[in-house]
């Protein structure tokens, strides 16, 4: 059973989305406050995070950013919960490593659902392989862990996934509607950038790994891993 956690201060919402994910048979944990959450992640790392941006100790996005440079933690999915519902508001979650964005007020069908996308894009064996190789990059799909030479980078489950699709499809120009139907999955609504923006902070993780322009753009339709000295382990 998967275990999920809930940061949302309004004790209606709160309730209503317990509720909800106990009838759709997850495993739940609530917290109205963000130091709440941080001493539960220390005790136990949940399958997925329902975050709030509006809180009263602390805004989700600065919780996200926290999350996701936390070693231990990072590769936990994160589905944002807000009233916000500007496109700048959605980019700015997805640039903090947000795996999904959904605004209120939502339907509990609409919420089950994008859970159990988000889960099932994490859980899913993307390859038989164990691991690809591309330069100096190696993606462990066991482990789901990337390796520049010595140095791991840290990514985000979408951005994993993301990657792994580059490498998996090196010498092949993915357009943003395809790398948006494999890796977001053909029933998310995703507005246009934000295939741009996993992409951006892949590239900045690889380039602070010493990786520069390994992931490239093919102007006006989409971007491309080389296929230069690529070897897959099966």
């Amino acid at each position: 059973m998967s275990l999920i956690y809930c940061v949302e201060d309004d004790d209606g919402i709160r309730e209503l989305i317990s509720c909800a994910l106990h009838s759709g048979s997850y495993e739940v944990q609530t917290f109205a406050k963000a130091g709440l959450l941080y001493s539960a992640l220390q005790n136990r790392v949940p399958d997925l995070i329902l975050l709030d941006i509006m809180l009263p100790d602390e805004d989700g996005i600065s919780i996200l950013k926290k999350i996701k440079r936390n070693g231990q933690v990072c590769d936990v999915p994160v589905i944002m919960l807000t009233a916000k519902s500007s496109e700048i508001d959605k980019v700015q979650g997805l640039e903090a490593g947000a795996d999904d964005y959904i605004t209120k007020p939502f339907g509990v069908m609409e919420l089950l659902s994008r859970i159990k996308a988000v889960l099932r894009r994490v859980n899913k064996n993307t390859t038989g392989s164990k691991s690809i190789s591309i330069g100096q990059v190696t993606l462990d799909y066991k482990k789901r862990r990337v390796m520049c030479g010595d140095k791991e980078i840290y990514l985000t489950a979408r951005e994993f996934d993301l990657l792994a699709c580059l490498m998996e499809n090196a010498g092949y120009v993915m357009t943003r509607d395809t790398l948006m139907n494999k890796v977001w999955g053909y029933d998310y609504e995703g507005i246009t950038r934000t295939v741009d923006v996993h992409i951006k902070s892949v590239r900045k993780k690889l380039e602070e790994a010493g990786m520069i322009d390994f992931v490239k753009t093919v102007r006006g339709v989409g971007y491309k891993v080389e296929e230069n000295d690529a070897k897959t382990d099966l």
